[in-house]
């Protein structure tokens, strides 16, 4: 049967199956692949002298980790079949092959150990941006330590497979500097917008969790580093959404290090994001006016013309419908005016500024918070 591990060891022969339960003592389990209810990284199983672990998948869905012996992690329904062999001879026996590498046609799919939205800080932003690969990725690896860093564990190798935020983060580091390279004078804001306009949308039916998972979608650096529009912030944008959000003058100092106040206060949705997202509580409909500005880095004479997808639900309405630029830094203004039934967990939708060559994508997102 298929498993998800990662495993690089070779099991010659056929070994005794027991069961972890079943074993009084340490003597009981050595050369012998042991069988271990709930999860186990395999430390005392290889301390104890076990030639292998068969254990049960508790969440790591599609994501393989490295063991410091030869495992095997189980979904339930193939754990229930090992231990109804088990049950069913006094001598179960069993062999662990090495890991082979398969292709995910339903890839990207974002980890089910992946924080979801909403922000939790400020409900109408929309988090995450973007989604970015952090599963099982082959990394550099540092030949100071073993691949498991368990004792017992003598393989050394250059190269690791690895999962997790210590591994999104480099790739959108990445992207976002190889975005640099080609725009130098860019604001992180700039590149931020890039990264998220030009994103690759992801299939809604693997990621039900919709932009809550994957935010505006898969990045796509190539794509990103000639996005045609930006939307462009400043730190005096963020501060007076902070003003807006309430923050006192004590409180925004600390954050600007210098003399500022509050003079004016702008709303959460007119932030300059390439995202726009709207809450309410649950069974109330809401509707709210978004403001945003676009800089053409494209063509220098261009004209973009809108294009809204919507749940049912949700409508949206933008004014104008057609931005028309002259030259390379202008800026142009729109509205996106959305109004949204607050009986759904999430209601989608993007906003598309196309001319013909470029499709400059933002989410929509609206959804019911707890009452």
């Amino acid at each position: 049967m298929d498993s998800i591990s990662l495993n690089t060891f070779e099991m010659k022969d056929m070994l005794p199956l027991i069961n972890a339960a079943d074993v009084p003592n340490k003597a009981g389990v050595r050369g012998k692949i042991l069988y271990c209810e709930g999860f186990s990284h395999g430390w005392t199983p290889l301390a104890a002298g076990a030639a292998g672990l068969v254990i049960v998948d508790e969440g790591s869905s599609g994501c393989a980790f490295p063991f410091p012996l030869p495992t095997s992690c189980l979904d339930a329904s193939n754990i229930t079949k090992v231990l109804q062999y088990m049950n069913s001879t006094r001598k179960a026996t069993a062999k662990i092959e090495g890991t082979i590498a398969v292709e995910e046609e339903s890839a990207p799919i974002v980890a089910s150990f992946s924080a979801r939205g909403p922000n939790p800080i400020t409900s109408d932003i929309l988090s995450p941006d973007l989604t970015a690969p952090g599963v099982e990725i082959l990394a550099a690896w540092t030949e100071a330590k073993t691949l498991t860093d368990v004792p017992g564990d003598k393989r050394v190798a250059k190269y690791n497979i690895i999962s997790g935020t210590s591994m999104s983060c480099p790739h959108a580091s990445g992207a976002a500097a190889y975005v640099k390279s080609f725009h130098p004078t860019w604001s992180p804001a700039a590149i931020k917008s890039a990264l998220m306009t030009t994103a690759i949308p992801m299939n809604v039916k693997t990621n039900t969790d919709l932009e809550f998972a994957y935010g505006a979608g898969h990045l796509n650096p190539v794509k990103a580093a000639n996005p045609g529009l930006v939307y462009d912030t400043g730190a005096a944008d963020y501060i007076k959404f902070l003003c807006g959000q309430g923050y006192s003058t004590e409180n925004l100092r600390l954050i600007t290090g210098d003399n500022t106040t509050c003079t004016t206060n702008e709303t959460v949705w007119d932030l300059n994001i390439p995202s726009f997202t709207l809450s309410s509580r649950d069974g109330e409909t809401v509707k709210h006016t978004f403001a945003r500005t676009v800089t053409n880095v494209g063509p220098a004479v261009s004209t973009y013309k809108v294009k809204v997808t919507a749940s049912p639900g949700l409508t949206v309405k933008v004014e104008p419908s057609v931005l028309t630029f002259k030259s390379v830094g202008q800026k142009l203004t729109f509205t996106v005016t959305a109004t949204a039934a607050g009986n759904e967990r999430i209601l989608s939708g993007s906003l598309v500024w196309d001319d013909g060559g470029f499709q400059v994508r933002s989410p929509i997102v609206a959804y019911a918070s707890m009452p």
